[in-house]
């Protein structure tokens, strides 16, 4: 039981559950602020907002674990850079699929920029 807990306690599976829950928090996130454009675009703004909000909760349940566990074995800044990263993967599929909006390079653009960010915030622990 002592080597599972130990395990569970390894930076990698940190950074790991870390990862998960930012993932899924950004799928509610990403819906409670954009789906209302295409679900409720005929109900006034307000009830927009109240299922946003709804929306919302369960991203900040999932949210504030994934930073408070993150926040052991990354900085606030790596843990910004890697939400945004998750941001936009999570983004570019809803954008494409669910909202059907068109395929722009500029994602790819955004993206490279995101990897210059990624290598600047983790560029310590790259050449160690």
């Amino acid at each position: 039981m002592e080597a599972l807990i130990k395990l569970l306690e390894h930076p990698s599976v940190t950074i790991w559950k870390t990862l998960f829950l930012l993932g899924c928090s950004n799928i509610f996130m990403t819906f409670a602020w954009y789906a209302h454009l295409k679900e409720l675009s005929h109900k006034p703004w307000i009830i927009a907002a109240l299922v946003s909000w709804g929306v919302a909760l369960f991203e900040y349940l999932l949210q504030v674990p994934a930073n408070r566990i993150g926040y052991t074995v990354l900085s606030v800044g790596q843990l910004k850079i890697v939400q945004e990263v998750i941001t936009l993967s999570v983004f570019v599929p809803f954008a494409l699929f669910y909202m059907k909006e068109p395929m722009k390079l500029d994602y790819l653009w955004a993206g490279l920029c995101l990897l210059g960010a990624v290598f600047f915030m983790f560029r310590e622990q790259l050449f160690k």
